[in-house]
């Protein structure tokens, strides 16, 4: 224990973890060769990319249920599925004995003391790609401006976060390693335990430092404290605290690498000279690379521009570039992902960055989260179960919780926050997300860490993610202020919000917007994609924007609000010239005639057919207006069908705010009134054949057609316009149906339900 001591000591002095005393044979062994023909072996990489995105999506969707972030169950999918658990069961007697993932041959290997990678070359390559792309676009969304704008306040909270972080994270490996795993006996290679000793500490606190502000981001949104002192400085806070993470990240690099060469050369002990002199050389690299970066992203996006026209080959040659730097930097003894961030922050403050996200989306979409799922697959969920794994990581994920708060906390409270507002940044600043995964994964995959020490990673960015959220919102349930005097950049910061007709047209509202912002030249960000939340920033200006059903809020200061206002005003002005334009060539009467010139398919509309059947059939009906009629047919139809119609009125409501906009009347007395709405289960309906006495004719007389005929047919549709029915197709069908030659005649001649049901059999 004395020794120890010693070594925390040192470490703390020295400012830099102990660093590795290892041999060549310390690392892992590769995936073991299975000696499989080529192309058996890209057929299991094709049926194991397969079942990972089939996986990472249940898993992220079944999360998002639970209002948790998507990459919880994409981890947790992934440690399912993985050569430890569900993947490592064997089938048959050929290829898949030992598991869709080799998980059965691993656990034999790995009985007899040899130590492999969960995953081939391979999956861990694409696995790898998706880390470089998931950095690069953190790059491009980094506010660099916030950055620089902040740089005091949101610097001592970022540094005071990363470095409780990594000395507590540090000095618990330091300390209880040894102790709980007896210096990795479970490992039967001696200079392996020896090397892990020192270097699992290592990147034991470098996984501790990074902080995910996507949830963090949601929770100030839905309190209103976006733009609250507390909620600039969180979000001003985790940008420096990524980059400080990375750079301890490039430091912790570079010594592992000086002090293996210093192994290999047969060096005795630490050189910190030259321990010292790599860290600089690393923290050198970083800055010059981003400096020419950032001076040089003008010159590359105009050069793009001029050789590639195409947005596509732009974003395509841009994470090219992404590619070359990030090589250079794992060349560089750094990791490859600190070179696809600078990459990305270059690029951030260009015109190009909103095409290159836009592009980039899709791939993104697909890699990043196969990224999460193998990250899950390494975890050995037997290790992860022992006494000792459970227990180390409950003090490990406890620390890394007390540090972000306390050190996050502190510089806080000496910027002129009280108590309760450094309690809210520090919680926060909690979270941590996919960089400490891809640390992780670094880790693991070098021979830093053991599968033990993995999990107990993974389990600390689970734990960090689920308790943050609740956290944050119990501190900011009290109103106080969190400055002890406020700043008057934030005093008078207010909340601006409207209130649409639907949340259709908040959509597009809050898309022309964004739009509208970045066209002036304004930089947005997107903070939540799922929750929408974007920041707009330009200069001095900064606002925030998000949207929570058909209401659109701001969040900005006096000063910003005439800006707000101006906006609102210029895009409302645009949809309702958009609005005009798209009516102005719409005319009814020749879209009934083209529906009717068309000739319904010989197959295709059996389904619809047999919904038609199924609707309420009323001969002989009789009402004295249209609005009596469809309050009518309605009110039968929830009569006949309680359970797929929850309420009548929302219906009715829904189905007169559709005649309002577009009158349904078509030629020969037909009108095909219809309704979409929550209040109803799939797709239900009713056709009525008018026959009022004493009428003109007998027939409905305030139902406008196209021929100006009376309406005598009313086929009344209802459907939820939020699940997917053929609700096209079967107005189409209808409308075919009747306008055929004679259709209308031969229903209109029907006496009861039955004979009703047997014109629209015969129509199929």
């Amino acid at each position: 224990m004395k020794k120890r001591i010693v070594a925390a000591f040192a470490l703390l002095c020295a400012a830099i973890p102990l660093a590795a005393l290892a041999s060549e044979g310390v690392v892992p062994q590769p995936y073991p060769n299975f000696d499989l023909p080529r192309t058996e072996e890209m057929m299991f990489l094709v049926l194991q990319i397969g079942v990972i995105i089939f996986a990472a999506r249940i898993g992220g969707a079944i999360a998002s249920l639970l209002k948790l972030p998507s990459i919880l169950g994409e981890l947790a999918a992934g440690i399912v599925i993985g050569p430890w658990a569900l993947g490592g069961i064997g089938f048959g007697d050929g290829l898949f004995k030992s598991g869709l993932f080799h998980g059965a041959a691993l656990r034999a290997l790995e009985a007899k003391g040899q130590v492999f990678d969960a995953t081939s070359p391979a999956l861990y390559g694409i696995a790898t790609l998706a880390s470089i792309i998931l950095l690069f676009l953190s790059g491009l969304e980094t506010n660099l401006r916030m950055f620089l704008k902040y740089s005091f306040v949101g610097s001592l909270v970022g540094i005071g976060g990363v470095v409780f972080s990594f000395v507590l994270g540090d000095l618990c490996a330091v300390w209880l390693l040894p102790e709980f795993f007896d210096v990795f006996k479970y490992l039967h290679d001696l200079p392996l335990a020896q090397a892990m000793t020192k270097e699992a500490p290592l990147y034991m606190g470098i996984m501790s430092t990074a902080t995910s502000v996507g949830i963090t981001a949601r929770i100030l949104s839905e309190r209103k404290k976006m733009d609250s002192e507390e909620g600039t400085t969180i979000m001003a806070g985790a940008v420096i605290d990524d980059v400080l993470g990375l750079i301890v990240l490039a430091i912790g690099n570079g010594i592992i690498v000086a002090s293996h060469k210093g192994a290999a050369a047969g060096a005795a002990g630490m050189d910190w000279g030259k321990i010292g002199f790599v860290a600089v050389k690393a923290f050198g690299v970083w800055l010059g690379a981003t400096a020419i970066g950032v001076l040089a992203a003008r010159w590359i996006s105009k050069g793009l521009k001029f050789f590639f026209k195409s947005p596509v080959v732009i974003a395509t040659m841009a994470f090219g570039l992404a590619l070359v730097l990030a090589g250079f930097f794992e060349f560089m003894g750094l990791a490859m992902i600190i070179g696809a961030y600078v990459m990305g922050l270059a690029l951030s403050r260009t015109d190009l960055k909103h095409p290159i996200q836009e592009m980039l989306t899709p791939v993104y979409t697909f890699l990043v989260p196969v990224f999460f799922c193998v990250m899950g697959m390494m975890v050995d969920i037997s290790a992860l179960c022992s006494k000792p794994v459970l227990v180390f990581g409950a003090v490990y994920t406890a620390l890394a919780i007390a540090a972000k708060v306390v050190g996050c906390m502190l510089p806080a409270t000496c910027c002129g926050f009280n108590v309760l507002g450094g309690l809210r940044i520090g919680a926060g600043m909690v979270p941590r997300g996919e960089v400490a995964l891809i640390i992780a994964g670094i880790g693991l995959s070098a021979g830093y860490l053991t599968q033990e020490i993995f999990g107990i990673g993974i389990m600390m960015t689970l734990v960090t993610t689920v308790v943050a959220p609740p956290a944050l919102v119990a501190l900011f349930k009290p109103h106080r202020r969190g400055v002890r005097h406020p700043r008057e950049s934030m005093v008078g910061s207010r909340e601006v919000e409207f209130e649409l007709a639907d949340e259709a047209v908040a959509e597009l509202m809050m898309a022309k917007l964004i739009y509208e912002f970045r066209n002036e030249g304004f930089f947005v960000t997107c903070l939540s994609q799922s929750d929408h939340i974007w920041e707009v920033a330009f200069d001095a200006i900064e606002l925030s924007i998000s949207r929570t059903d058909n209401r659109i809020r701001f969040e900005c200061t006096p000063a910003e609000e005439a800006i707000v206002m101006t906006a609102w005003m210029e895009v409302s002005s645009q949809i309702n010239d958009l609005a005009r334009s798209i009516a102005k060539p719409i005319r009814r009467d020749q879209m009934q005639k083209m529906i009717a010139s068309t000739e319904a398919a010989a197959k295709g509309h059996e389904g619809v057919g047999r919904l038609v059947q199924g609707f309420v059939m009323l001969p002989g009906f009789r009402a004295a207006s249209k609005r009596e009629a469809i309050e009518k047919m309605i009110t039968e139809i929830a009569k006949n069908d309680p359970e797929h119609v929850t309420d009548a009125d929302v219906a009715i409501a829904a189905v007169l705010k559709r005649e309002a906009s577009m009158p349904t009347g078509l030629d020969h007395g037909i009108a095909v009134p219809h309704g979409r709405t929550p209040s109803v289960n799939g797709i239900v309906g009713a056709v009525a054949l008018v026959d009022n006495e004493g009428t003109a004719g007998g027939r409905l007389p305030d139902y406008e057609t196209i021929d100006k005929s009376p309406v005598r047919i009313i086929v009344l549709t209802l459907a939820n316009d939020r699940e997917q029915t053929p609700y096209l197709q079967l107005m189409s069908f209808i409308s075919r149906a009747l306008r055929a030659e004679g259709g209308a005649d031969a229903l209109c001649e029907c006496k009861t339900p039955d004979e009703m049901r047997r014109f629209f059999r015969r129509r199929k």
